[in-house]
């Protein structure tokens, strides 16, 4: 069953959303070479605190921090800790969440340590961050949830990779829906597969975390012993970008980004929902 929220509580996970936007630009700037990954979670525990939030990552399933940390070919659920430190050349996706009120919001994003990165790495994070634009451009009513995928495949299997070859759709993991729990129906895959049928149909209403995750190799990935963490099992590098994205009688709203998504989807043409939360 898919949780259809009203205006109300969209609005509150909207405040959520916000929350989850401040974490990941305290996170981003603390993101420098010879920091650790416990100090981003530690900055991701004071900014909930600050905001009367709390995180919707920390007991989850078991899981011991308040964010994902995950370097360079570790893809998502890294575990943040004192031993792991940021490097110059680094890659980290640092994937956040936070619940106001029983709602939720959830996003990450990929953030580029120090300097001198390759252009396929650059081009890896630009990739998987369009990509994830274009699965919110379909957000639309009356799409189908098979619709989010097809555009996020689409866009990635049209880009050429600098070194050649293909990019890595990683085949396991995909975005969710979300609301009065973190990770609810439907499971969202970044790719088409037919034997899954179409989904169910957007409506206003439908609440939905969009994240791709791609990678410089395979499409696979295995879990290390501490149950959490995915690596890619070639070890090639990968990227993660997500927003929780709600669907209203006027268009979409990116709950998670700050300007509610309205710079980017502009781009498609798309005018976004009202802001619920404006000037806040």
């Amino acid at each position: 069953m898919v949780e259809i929220k009203t205006p109300e509580q969209i609005a509150k996970m909207r405040e959520a959303g916000l929350v989850v936007a401040r974490i990941h630009e305290a996170c981003r700037a603390a993101a420098v070479p010879g920091a650790t990954t416990k100090d981003l979670d530690d900055i991701a525990r004071k900014v909930l605190a600050e905001h009367g939030a709390k995180s919707n990552f920390l007991g989850y399933g078991g899981f011991p921090a308040t964010i994902c940390t995950s370097v360079n070919d570790v893809v998502v659920h890294g575990i943040p800790d004192t031993t792991t430190v940021l490097r110059d050349g680094d890659i980290i996706s640092i994937d956040a969440g936070a619940v106001i009120e029983g709602w939720h919001g959830d996003a990450a994003l990929t953030v580029f340590v120090g300097g001198g990165h390759a252009p396929e790495l650059l081009e890896l994070s630009r990739v998987t961050e369009e990509s994830m634009w274009a699965g919110i451009a379909a957000v639309k009513q009356g799409n189908r949830l098979v619709d989010i995928s097809k555009a996020i495949e689409g866009y990635i299997r049209r880009q050429p990779r600098p070194s050649g070859g293909k990019y890595g759709i990683i085949q396991d993991y995909g975005g969710h829906g979300i609301g009065s729990e973190m990770h609810m129906d439907p499971h969202l895959l970044n790719y088409v597969d037919r034997k899954r049928g179409r989904g169910p149909r957007l409506v206003p209403g439908f609440c939905i975390a969009i994240e791709p995750m791609v990678s410089l190799g395979t499409p696979r990935t295995h879990v290390l012993a501490d149950e959490w963490t995915v690596k890619t099992d070639d070890g090639s590098w990968s990227s993660h970008w997500e927003h929780s994205v709600a669907l209203t009688e006027e268009g979409p709203l990116v709950l998670t980004a700050f300007d509610g998504g309205r710079a980017k989807l502009a781009e498609y043409g798309i005018t976004t929902a009202p802001d619920p939360c404006a000037g806040s």
